[in-house]
């Protein structure tokens, strides 16, 4: 069995929400997507490799998950949680990439 983690909680970890709460409102309202099915239970597992759609000061967010956090560590961090798949969206350099 894969890693996993509760899609609130990543949320939050990754610093894509300002609170879990906020994280859990958004999958309770039926605004998240996972791997292209809607959900609506905070609980849902987060796996590496699984996409995640959902709106976000008036945009809608796509994502892949490249690793599952262990804490809500600093922003530089919680980026490399996640490759950003948003067309028009730039992801942040990595260290080494020109």
């Amino acid at each position: 069995m894969s890693e996993a983690m509760r899609l609130d909680r990543f949320l939050w970890f990754a610093r894509l929400v300002k609170t879990r709460n906020a994280a859990q409102d958004l999958a309770e309202a039926g605004m998240l997507r996972l791997d292209g099915r809607r959900i609506e239970r905070s609980s849902a597992q987060v796996r590496v490799g699984s996409v995640i759609a959902f709106p976000l000061r008036g945009k809608v967010r796509v994502l892949r998950v490249e690793a599952l956090p262990r804490r809500r560590g600093p922003a530089p961090e919680a980026a490399e949680m996640y490759q950003e798949l948003t067309p028009g969206v730039a992801q942040p350099a990595q260290p080494g990439e020109d």
